[in-house]
């Protein structure tokens, strides 16, 4: 395993390179958020058995720098800063995964530089803010009436910071991003690696309205501009539905799609070896 960090604009971010040496083609791993960090992927690391595996902390989160300038949080920026992990990592071909916000980035990436791009893994993808939108508000509806009216209630008010609000959104969270009982204690432990600012000023105060500066991000009418092999996928009881998880895949040719029946939003927790399972026969399958 290799630790370091590389300078990229606004500061230096953190990664982690395992089997360094292996000579399969890399995969680049673009973990959730915004604002989030790399730490809950780590069991990706497994997926290092004959290729290098890298993981990184994007600016302002994780191991990496937290610089005290909003300029920064731009989707624009986070596309130059993966830009910037590769040529500091020479990662001429690359194989990439994005997770959840990580593949809004890989796809934005891939439109402004699809130079060496092996494939793309689109793992709980959000391709289209307004759909994703849309998509929480159904999942919404599927949950208790007061659960409901909690959230409606203080996203009116702007009462998002207060126990009621976090308290339904456990709720939403136990159905729709991870449905393991109880909840993984490591996980936990990684929450003061998040840097809920940044998800604020991209996002907003939460999944259910899209307020910051990806409000208007859609990219799936380029989907169809993707010439590498693509792999969507998400989890049967994903907020990143499996609905419109299939809508990008028939949007885009040469790609391939699949559910994780027993999983929410984090398979690779849910159904960890049969996450790694699929990502595996998906990569292998291009070595040949």
């Amino acid at each position: 395993m290799k630790e370091g960090f590389i300078e990229v604009t606004g500061g230096k971010v953190s990664y982690v390179i395992h089997n360094e040496t292996a000579d399969k083609i890399p995969l680049l791993v673009l973990h959730g958020g915004p604002g989030s960090s790399s730490y809950s992927l780590q069991g990706l690391k497994d997926l290092a058995i004959d290729r290098p595996v890298i993981l990184y902390d994007q600016l302002g989160c994780g191991k990496s720098d937290r610089p005290d300038d909003d300029s920064l949080w731009t989707l624009d920026r986070f596309v130059e800063e993966v830009g910037q992990v590769r040529k500091g990592l020479g990662l001429n071909k690359v194989h990439i995964l994005g997770h959840s916000w990580g593949t809004t980035l890989a796809a934005a990436y891939y439109f402004s530089d699809p130079e060496g791009i092996s494939s793309i893994i689109f793992s709980s993808p959000c391709l289209s803010a307004p759909l994703w939108e849309k998509d929480q508000k159904k999942n919404l509806t599927l949950l208790p009436l007061e659960v409901q009216e909690t959230i409606k209630n203080c996203e009116e008010n702007g009462t998002t910071d207060t126990p009621a609000f976090q308290k339904a959104i456990e709720v939403f969270n136990d159905h729709f991003v991870c449905r393991l009982k109880p909840y993984p204690e490591h996980l936990k432990q990684g929450k003061h690696f998040r840097n809920p600012h940044v998800y604020q000023i991209m996002w907003g105060p939460s999944e259910f309205t899209v307020q910051g500066n990806l409000k208007s991000f859609d990219c799936t009418e380029q989907l169809s501009e993707i010439s590498i092999p693509t792999l969507y996928t998400c989890g049967r009881y994903d907020e990143a539905t499996p609905a419109s998880t299939e809508y990008f895949s028939n949007k885009t040719p040469n790609s391939s799609f699949h559910v994780f029946e027993e999983s929410a939003h984090m398979a690779y927790i849910e159904e960890p070896e049969q996450y790694r399972q699929v990502m595996n026969e998906f990569l292998s399958q291009l070595d040949k």
